[in-house]
C-alpha cells in the first residue's frame, strides 16, 4: 500500500468517525467544546485508522464518491440513533399538554430552537440515562463494527434502503405515548374525577382546582415512573442500534 493510499484511508476513517461528533446523540452535543471533539476525533483516527486501513478489504481510493459514501454512512447511522432523543422530545411535548405547560418554552442550547420546558427536561434525563448505562461506548463500538460489514474502499450504494428509516421515525409517537402512559392515565382520571365532582357541586371553582391538581398529580406519577425509564430507553436504544446497523449494511455493503 502506498503512502498516498494510506493517508487517503485515514481521511476516510476520520470522516466516518467524525459523523459521530456532528450527527450522533451525546457526541454531537453543544455542551462538548469543538476543540475537545477535534482532539477526540484526531486521537481515534490516529489510533484506529492504521488497523482499519491496513486490515481493510479492497483498494482504497480517495475521491468525491468515497468521501460522500463515508459521510452518508455516518449520517444514516446517526439519524437512526437520534430518534431516541426525538422520542424524549415528543414525550415532553405530550407531558407538557397534560401538565398544562404547553406555553412554557425555553431555548434549546443544542438546536437554538424554543422547545417546551418538559421536553428539555425529558431530553436531559434521557441523555443522563444513556451516559450512565454506558451506551455511548456501545454506540462507538457499533460504528467501528460497521468497518467489517461495510469496509473502506467500497463503492456500493443502494439509496432506496434508507427508506427503512421511515418506519423507525413513525414509531416515535407510539414510543413517546408508551413512555408517558402512566402520566396520561393519571391526569385523565383526575380530570374525569374533577368533572364529576363539579357536576355534584356546581359552586366548586373547577378552573382554579384543575391545573394545580394536575401538576401535583403529574409530578408524583412522573417521579414514581422514573424507575421504568432505564429499561425502556435502553431497550428502545438497542432496537434503534440494531436497525441502524442493518440499514447501513443494506445500503452500503455489497
Amino acid at each position: 500500500m502506498t503512502i498516498g493510499a494510506f493517508l487517503g484511508g485515514l481521511m476516510l476513517v476520520g470522516i466516518r468517525l467524525g459523523g459521530l461528533f456532528v450527527f450522533a446523540p451525546l457526541f454531537s452535543s453543544a455542551a462538548i467544546p469543538a476543540r475537545v471533539k477535534a482532539v477526540l476525533l484526531t486521537t481515534m483516527t490516529v489510533t484506529l485508522g492504521p488497523l482499519l486501513v491496513v486490515g481493510g478489504r479492497g483498494a482504497i481510493v480517495l475521491s468525491l464518491t468515497s468521501i460522500a459514501r463515508e459521510a452518508a454512512i455516518a449520517l444514516v447511522f446517526a439519524l437512526a440513533l437520534n430518534l431516541v432523543l426525538e422520542m424524549a422530545n415528543t414525550a415532553g411535548q405530550i407531558a407538557g399538554l397534560q401538565f398544562s405547560f404547553s406555553l412554557v418554552n425555553l431555548l434549546d442550547p443544542n438546536s437554538n430552537i424554543e422547545t417546551s420546558a418538559l421536553s428539555q427536561m425529558f431530553q436531559l434525563w434521557t441523555t443522563t440515562l444513556l451516559i450512565t448505562a454506558g451506551l455511548d461506548r456501545v454506540m462507538l463500538g457499533a460504528l467501528l463494527r460497521t468497518y467489517q460489514s461495510v469496509p473502506l474502499g467500497g463503492t456500493a450504494m443502494h439509496p432506496a434502503s434508507v427508506l427503512a428509516l421511515l418506519p423507525l421515525a413513525g414509531g416515535i409517537l407510539l414510543a413517546a405515548f408508551e413512555l408517558v402512559a402512566p402520566l396520561i392515565a393519571a391526569t385523565v382520571l383526575l380530570e374525569v374525577s374533577i368533572a364529576l365532582l363539579s357536576r355534584l357541586s356546581p359552586q366548586l371553582p373547577v378552573m382554579a382546582l384543575t391545573i394545580p391538581a394536575k401538576s401535583i398529580t403529574g409530578y408524583v406519577v412522573l417521579i414514581a415512573s422514573l424507575s421504568l425509564w432505564s429499561a425502556f430507553i435502553e431497550n428502545r436504544f438497542s432496537h434503534l442500534l440494531d436497525a441502524a446497523q442493518s440499514i447501513v449494511v443494506r445500503t452500503f455493503a455489497g
